[in-house]
């Protein structure tokens, strides 16, 4: 699978960087308890940080903001989406399971404190392109909305737009009839390739360990 990131978010962020992690015969199903008992304990505890931490002072969710403003997103209306679940448990709605894919994939994205994409790769049909939306980019999300993404980071495949550091699309949704899927990692800009490769092996194997399969990372 091809994965471009275009030459307008690289001259407006020269840092912006991907993982992609592409996963191949693996297993979706119900959590392991060990993963849902994993993902209710961090939110608890993040809970009680964000009882001492203002969600603005978190160093890695400042830094997505400031990337949304650049590219011309306003970031208190649309929000990154390791944000929105920070902001979902410091009102104590905590997120709850949905299978063994978002979980490892939500428990990731407040660990890290960045956005994550999944996606079931038999519905993407590539090259995929990383690019800032237009007004003629939009899809049904998971949530059920349709968003626009003009001047919103947006992920194209032949097909059109169907991911982004927001919110992912109906369409292409990991379910647990998914039997390849594809990560897209929204590393922070200010991260070094060393800690990027760090980050991405450990989700990989995480992932592998709970659904099985085999796999492969790049960073773009």
């Amino acid at each position: 699978m091809d994965v471009v990131v275009a030459e307008t978010i690289k001259q407006m962020i020269p840092q912006f960087k991907v993982g992609i992690i592409l996963y191949n015969h693996i297993v979706v199903d119900d959590s392991p308890q060990m993963l849902k008992g994993r993902l209710q304990l961090f939110q608890e505890s993040i809970y009680f940080d964000l009882q001492e931490t203002a969600i603005a002072d978190i160093p890695e969710l400042a830094e997505w903001r400031r990337a949304f403003k650049t590219i011309g997103t306003d970031p208190s209306r649309y929000r990154p989406s390791s944000e929105s679940l920070y902001r979902r448990i410091q009102k104590k709605n905590f997120i709850p399971t949905i299978h063994s894919a978002a979980d490892v994939n939500n428990f990731f994205s407040l660990y890290y404190k960045i956005p994550i994409g999944i996606y079931d790769l038999d519905k993407l049909e590539g090259p995929i392109t990383i690019d800032i939306g237009t007004d003629q980019d939009e899809y049904i999300a998971i949530n059920g909305r349709t968003v626009n993404f003009s001047h919103k980071l947006v992920s194209k495949d032949v097909h059109g737009p169907f991911g982004s550091p927001i919110v992912d699309s109906q369409r292409t949704a990991v379910t647990k009839e998914t039997k390849n899927a594809v990560q897209i990692v929204y590393l922070l800009p200010s991260m070094k390739q060393e800690q990027c490769e760090k980050l991405l092996q450990s989700m990989q194997k995480m992932f592998l360990q709970i659904h099985g399969g085999d796999a492969v990372f790049q960073l773009v």
